[in-house]
């Protein structure tokens, strides 16, 4: 199966080239003419190949319409190339066609593409995966395997993964984490290597582009959801109950710190903070009447129920000046019980 990386809108890093066909001189031209910046004409190379069902040659396509290279950004069309590509076997379109789904809310159709993806140690499949099965989004809530896939993509240098680990952390009790911790020591030693990258280069004919990090820090393309870890919702598991609601059990043992007085709050900016998603927005809505008469903080900000056409709303609260004030509003949450995550503009 041919395999090949050029990192994308970035130079030709050891490529080797294997010219066995017509159509493989082709996708190798337009890596060529993309490596110096003819976009327009690297895609004009690439159509006809992909057009008559080279694989290589389409997922080249999507990677130009997703990043807007040579032709306008259409994550549609995007989405369609890394398809075809991935019917075929072609590794890097299994990894972003399952990437854009998920981008794009299909969760269900995302989920074969990103276990494909994750088998083979990707790491960004491996944070979007985790989020989701940590969250139970689209599949049946795992907290072990989550924790295990987030650590071994923080392991392997993905952007944004120590973050949602440390998120996690917060939430998982240390049982599950330390079964999670066990997964990720088998992951790695099934791998047989001491971190898990991309797909080795080197391999196969050289002539597609390795897909760019993703999920980035936010989506700016496409309107897709950023995979967020979410405040766990109340579930039972034995020998602790975790609900909101009061129980005839007793409650977890809880250690926080009584209320302080914090520094004064600056409204204004781009900051918000984050209590979680819900998949009823009511539900959404009811948490945000209880801390705002709960926390003082609160006092002056303005709530946001964001559905970008999914199955869940996230709550919001903002606007703030700056992060400082976004931390400040999350300590004096904290007391509640209430997850409170800072969210960058």
């Amino acid at each position: 199966m041919r395999k090949a990386f050029l990192p994308a809108a970035m130079g030709l890093a050891g490529i080797m080239i294997a010219m066995t066909s017509p159509a493989l001189a082709d996708v190798k031209a337009g890596v060529d003419a993309w490596t110096r910046g003819e976009y327009r004409k690297a895609v004009e190379e690439w159509r006809p190949a992909a057009i008559a069902g080279d694989a290589d040659a389409q997922f080249n396509l999507g990677q130009a319409y997703k990043l807007g290279r040579g032709v306008p950004v259409d994550m549609a069309m995007a989405e369609s190339w890394y398809r075809k590509a991935a019917l075929q076997g072609q590794i890097e379109a299994e990894a972003n066609y399952g990437l854009i789904l998920f981008q794009n809310n299909k969760r269900e159709e995302a989920l074969p593409w990103l276990e494909k993806s994750v088998a083979r140690g990707e790491p960004r499949t491996q944070l979007v995966l985790g989020t989701m099965l940590y969250n139970g989004d689209g599949v049946t809530r795992d907290w072990p395997r989550a924790y295990a896939l987030v650590v071994r993509s923080a392991a392997s240098g993905q952007p944004r993964a120590s973050e949602v680990q440390a998120q996690m952390d917060q939430y998982i009790p240390i049982a599950d984490r330390q079964h999670g911790l066990a997964l990720a020591r088998q992951y790695e030693a099934e791998a047989q290597r001491p971190q898990l990258p991309p797909e080795i280069a080197g391999q196969g004919s050289q002539v597609a582009m390795q897909g760019t990090d993703l999920p980035p820090s936010s989506y700016s393309q496409g309107g897709g959801a950023e995979p967020t870890v979410d405040a766990p919702r109340p579930v039972r598991r034995p020998p602790v109950v975790v609900a909101q609601a009061p129980t005839r059990t007793p409650p977890p043992v809880v250690t926080a710190a009584p209320p302080v007085r914090t520094a004064p709050i600056v409204a204004g900016g781009r900051w918000r903070v984050q209590f979680g998603a819900f998949r009823d927005e009511g539900n959404a809505r009811g948490l945000w009447a209880k801390l705002k008469g709960q926390v003082g903080a609160l006092s002056g900000l303005q709530p946001y129920f964001l559905n970008n056409g999914g199955s869940l709303t996230k709550l919001q609260a903002g606007p703030l000046a700056s992060p400082a004030d976004a931390s400040r509003v999350c300590a004096a949450v904290k007391p509640t019980g209430t997850p409170c995550v800072p969210v960058a503009p």
